[in-house]
Parts: C-alpha cells; sequence; structure tokens
C-alpha cells in the first residue's frame, strides 16, 4: 500500500472566473518545493499559458503539452480564495508587479506552495502577456498564508 493510497481523497469542484468547471480529486499531501530552483511561466494576457520551464512541468505534474495553450487556473487549488486570485488581477491590470502565496494543486491532486511574483509584459506600449516566477517560500510564511486563507475561505 503506498502513501498516496493511505490519504483522505476528496473529489471537488472547481470554478473559475470564465464560468468553466471541472471535477478534481485532491489528496491531501504536499510536494516540497525543490531548493535552488525557479519555477517560470508565461502567459497570454488572458491568463494562456505559452512558456512553461521544466521545473514548472516537474512540479506541476503535467507535461508540457498539457500545459500550453492551457489557462493558468488549472493549477488553482479549492483551498484557496477567490479573493487571493482578485487582487492579483487588480495588481497585474494596472500595469504593476505582484507577489503573493500560492497553494497550487497538481496533476495528482496532491499540492505544493510558492511564493509568486507575476510581472506583466509590455511591449510597444501594449500589454503582450505576463511572467510568472515562483521561488520557495519560507515554511513560516506558508503557516501564515495557510491561516489567512482559511479565514477568507470561511467568508465567502
Amino acid at each position: 500500500m503506498s502513501e498516496q493510497d493511505t490519504l483522505e481523497v476528496r473529489t471537488v469542484e472547481i470554478s473559475y472566473f470564465d464560468g468553466t468547471k471541472r471535477t478534481a480529486e485532491i489528496v491531501d499531501r504536499e510536494v516540497p518545493y525543490p531548493d535552488g530552483k525557479l519555477i517560470v511561466s508565461r502567459t497570454d494576457p488572458q491568463g494562456i499559458i505559452t512558456h512553461a520551464n521544466q521545473s514548472f512541468i516537474d512540479m506541476s505534474g503535467y507535461s508540457e503539452e498539457e500545459l500550453i495553450g492551457t489557462n493558468h487556473y488549472i493549477l488553482r487549488h479549492p483551498d484557496m480564495p477567490a479573493i487571493a486570485f482578485k487582487g492579483l488581477w487588480d495588481t497585474i491590470d494596472q500595469g504593476t508587479k505582484w507577489h503573493g502565496y500560492v497553494k497550487n494543486l497538481r496533476k495528482d491532486g496532491a499540492y505544493y506552495w510558492v511564493k509568486a511574483t507575476v510581472i506583466p509584459n509590455i511591449r510597444n506600449g501594449q500589454l503582450v502577456g505576463y511572467t510568472s516566477v515562483r521561488r520557495k517560500p519560507s515554511r513560516s510564511k506558508i503557516e501564515e498564508s495557510e491561516a489567512l486563507y482559511k479565514t477568507l475561505m470561511a467568508e465567502e
């Protein structure tokens, strides 16, 4: 029997801002962020993934082919409050860099935490997309974020 077999699996329907919904199996298992790695991705202005580095592919559990052309929200863990993403979009829509802590959902239902920075990509005065760089977060920031997000989820 594997560790995955002994963990509780819950099936949830995840709804996205564009009206899309999907059913996902969620496993309460954290995959540790690898030391010394940066997760990098780029999206178009609507959040469709146009580039994923190998660290992103490895941590997400998806293949490059599964990621490219898919909305970045495929990684949204249901424990993340919608207001956290509203803050992200409100910030980057103003052309400003955003920083925050995010619990991401892997393809296998496990999760991983990141310290994320999202930067609008402007070319010739036009928004052409976003670059997101993720680093390993400190355990204390993860714990702070978990407590905050639990409170915000209860208010949604």
